[in-house]
C-alpha cells in the first residue's frame, strides 16, 4: 500500500481524523468531564418534556440525550447566560451580595420599678436664662452600669399625640424602668458649664443640668434715633388740616358754683 501521499499519514495509522470524528470526541470528553462534576438532578434549567427529549431552560435549547446537553453546558452560550442572569439577580437584590450584619440581642432583665426624682428650675440672675437640674436616684443598679441618657423627638414616642412644641428626656440604668420628661422643644445649648452630667457612685445618684439658648428679644418700644427712620417704616406726612378749636357749644361746661 503506498502511503507516500498521503498528507499527515504515518505507517501503522489510520490517518487524520474527520473535523466530524473531532467534534464528536470533544462532546464525548465533555460529557465524561460534565459527569464527574454536574449532577443533574439539581440543575435547575435542566427539563425533560414529553418526548423523551431534554431541554435547557435557560437558552431554550433542544437535546437528545443527557450528554449531549451536559456538553451544552460547558458551551460559551450557556456560560454567558449564566453570567448574565448572576448580573441580573445581582442587580435587583443587592443587599444579598452584602455581608450579613450581625444581630444584637436585646438585654433581658427583670425590673424593679420607677427611679426616684428630682427636677429643678433654674434662671441666671444676669441673663435671664433658664434651665433645668434633673436629679436621679438609684440606689440598687447594677454594678458596673453608669445611668445613660439622650434626648427623643416627639415624633419617636407612641403614647401621646405627637407636639411639635415639646421633646423627651429619657433617663435609662438597669434594673430600672426607663423614665422620660416632657420638656419644651427649644434649642438646647451644648458649651462648656451650660450642659453637663455627673455620676456618684457612693450616693447612687445621677445628675444632668442643660440650659435653653437665650431667645433674642426684640426692642419694639424704643424710639428711632433722631434724624434716622427704619426703612420700613414710611416718613410721616404733613397734615392736610391744621387743628382747629371747638365750636362753643361743645366747650365742657364748669361745674356749678355752691
Amino acid at each position: 500500500m503506498d502511503f507516500q501521499n498521503r498528507p499527515g499519514g504515518k505507517t501503522g495509522t489510520g490517518g487524520v481524523a474527520s473535523w466530524s470524528e473531532t467534534n464528536r470526541d470533544r462532546r464525548e470528553r465533555l460529557r465524561q468531564l460534565a459527569l464527574e462534576t454536574i449532577d443533574l438532578a439539581k440543575d435547575p434549567y435542566f427539563m425533560k418534556n414529553h418526548l423523551g427529549s431534554y431541554e435547557c431552560k435557560l437558552c431554550l435549547t433542544l437535546h437528545n440525550n443527557e450528554g449531549s446537553y451536559l456538553a451544552h453546558t460547558q458551551g460559551k452560550k450557556h456560560q454567558a447566560n449564566l453570567a448574565r442572569r448572576a448580573a441580573k439577580e445581582a442587580k435587583e437584590s443587592p443587599s444579598s451580595l452584602q455581608p450579613e450584619k450581625p444581630r444584637v440581642e436585646p438585654k433581658k432583665f427583670v425590673k424593679i420599678g420607677r427611679p426616684g426624682y428630682r427636677v429643678t428650675k433654674q434662671r441666671c440672675p444676669h441673663t435671664g436664662q433658664q434651665s433645668l437640674l434633673f436629679n436621679i436616684d438609684y440606689p440598687e443598679i447594677t454594678d458596673g452600669i453608669v445611668p445613660r441618657h439622650r434626648f427623643m423627638s416627639a415624633y419617636e414616642q407612641k403614647i401621646e399625640p405627637p407636639d411639635r412644641k415639646w421633646q423627651y428626656l429619657l433617663f435609662a440604668a438597669e434594673p430600672y424602668e426607663t423614665i422620660a420628661f416632657k420638656v419644651p422643644s427649644r434649642e438646647v445649648e451644648k458649651t462648656e458649664g451650660k450642659f453637663w452630667t455627673s455620676w456618684n457612685k457612693d450616693t447612687k445618684q445621677f445628675f444632668l443640668q442643660f440650659a435653653f439658648k437665650a431667645e433674642p428679644k426684640l426692642n419694639v418700644g424704643a424710639p428711632p434715633m433722631r434724624g434716622h427712620m427704619p426703612p420700613h417704616m414710611p416718613a410721616p406726612r404733613p397734615p392736610m388740616f391744621a387743628p382747629m378749636a371747638p365750636p362753643a357749644h361743645m366747650l365742657p361746661v364748669p361745674p356749678p358754683m355752691q
